[in-house]
Formats: C-alpha cells, sequence, structure tokens
C-alpha cells in the first residue's frame, strides 16, 4: 500500500533541484519538493507537506498534518510498512 504521509521541512538542501530534508515521524529523508513550486515561491523550511513515493505531493498545514498522521498511526501494519519503507529509501 502506498500512502502520503505528512511531514515537515527541516531545510532545503539542494535549491536547483528542489531537494529538501523532510521529517517524517521522526525518520528524515531527503525529497523533492519542486512539484509544490509556485507563483509564490513554493514551500520552505518548518512547511509541512504530505510526501509519497520521493516527492512533496500538497502542502498541509500543522493541524491537519498531525490529524493524518494519528489516523495513519490507527491503521497499524500498513503504516508501520510504509515508514519502514521510507527508511530504507534515498534520494541522492
Amino acid at each position: 500500500m502506498c500512502l502520503a504521509i505528512p511531514g515537515r521541512i527541516v531545510e532545503v538542501i539542494d535549491e536547483a533541484n528542489r531537494l529538501a530534508k523532510v521529517d517524517v515521524a521522526g525518520v528524515r529523508r531527503t525529497v523533492n519538493i519542486g512539484l509544490l513550486d509556485g507563483e509564490d515561491g513554493g514551500v520552505a523550511a518548518g512547511d509541512w507537506v504530505l510526501i509519497h513515493v520521493g516527492f512533496a505531493i500538497s502542502q498541509v498545514d500543522e493541524e491537519e498534518a498531525i490529524a493524518t498522521r494519528r489516523l495513519l498511526e490507527q491503521m497499524g501494519v500498513e503504516y508501520e510498512q510504509e515508514l519502514a519503507e521510507l527508511k530504507a529509501s534515498a534520494i541522492e
């Protein structure tokens, strides 16, 4: 199962390639934030995003991010599997 998991952008680490370090439930991974670029400049450190297969696909506020994570945690095994896959993945 592939889920969109909320995470908070810690820092933009490669502006040219639109890569950012994101914290997802204590797991830090590099994700592409380029899909969220727009006229307003896109997302930045401190923003919350939903992550799917290595890409930030939507910006959310902190309240929605926390509510989504709580809901995902209730899924149990599927959520734990998604976190395990996130830990094993890497974008270089």
